[in-house]
């Protein structure tokens, strides 16, 4: 397989808005510190997902952090039907309305590890609602203090008892068409990848990934070329400057569809 890995275009909301958040902090709760926020646009999510169709751009994702994002998601979805995922708050009552309005494939985390384990019931109604080639398994993750990765849920801010390695993958590929991986403790700090967590995916997993999480120069999407050797895409969110970033979303989306990476 050569090492080509594809940009995937991303649209992230919060209060209805399209955002940029530090990962991290989504697990703010009421006293805590304020949100950190690295960027809200003035776009709304119909015009990215204008923008992505008209670049050609598929397999993207719009995810839903939290409560009051629905108007937004669906309208992202009529924008550029078949182009988007869609992930928040999905299950197996929701997901085909998801896919009826434009969803490429519905993206789940919560409603499948439920209460920190994998929940087979659930996972079985998701599967007989809408098929395995239409999901997508959200397998964010945060690292230990003894060096785990464990799968997070709630808007990042739950540990499930799940660690992110080869039997966990191989279990797991049998109910789903891909993986979406957030690397939450670098995600929107623009500070560079986690090579560790990018290492296990592209050794371990028996699907495509797609890996987000701190990409802050083209020597990052290169290093996801080479170790991933095809098995692992990429997305960029703060570090591109539709976003308020520095790296051109114009070149990204050249070199993306001349050959994957060549920057």
């Amino acid at each position: 397989m050569s090492n080509i890995s594809r940009f995937r275009p991303c649209i992230d909301l919060h209060d209805g808005q399209v955002k940029q958040i530090v990962g991290g902090s989504l697990n703010t709760a009421a006293g805590e510190k304020e949100l950190k926020t690295n960027f809200v646009s003035e776009k709304s999510p119909a015009y990215y997902a204008e923008l992505y169709k008209r670049d050609q751009l598929s397999g993207g994702h719009v995810i839903k952090l939290g409560p009051g994002n629905e108007e937004a998601a669906l309208a992202a979805l009529r924008a550029y039907p078949g182009g988007l995922q869609l992930g928040g708050g999905v299950n197996a009552d929701n997901a085909q309305n998801y896919l009826d309005a434009g969803a490429a494939g519905v993206i789940v985390t919560s409603f499948v590890f439920a209460d920190g384990i994998f929940n087979e019931t659930n996972m079985k109604k998701l599967l007989k609602a809408v098929g395995r080639e239409r999901i997508i398994l959200d397998l964010s993750c945060r690292k230990t203090a003894d060096g785990r990765y464990l799968v997070v849920t709630d808007r990042w801010k739950n540990f499930t008892q799940l660690e992110l390695n080869r039997a966990t993958l191989e279990n797991l590929a049998a109910n789903c068409c891909e993986f979406l991986v957030h690397a939450v403790d670098v995600e929107g700090k623009c500070s560079g990848i986690d090579r560790e967590l990018l290492q296990i995916l592209a050794e371990n997993s028996p699907l495509k990934c797609v890996y987000a999480g701190g990409i802050a120069s083209p020597d990052d999407i290169r290093i996801i070329a080479d170790t991933g050797k095809g098995m692992v895409d990429y997305t960029i969110g703060s570090a591109l400057d539709i976003f308020g970033g520095n790296m051109s979303y114009q070149e990204i989306v050249k070199s993306n569809n001349q050959n994957g990476v060549n920057l």
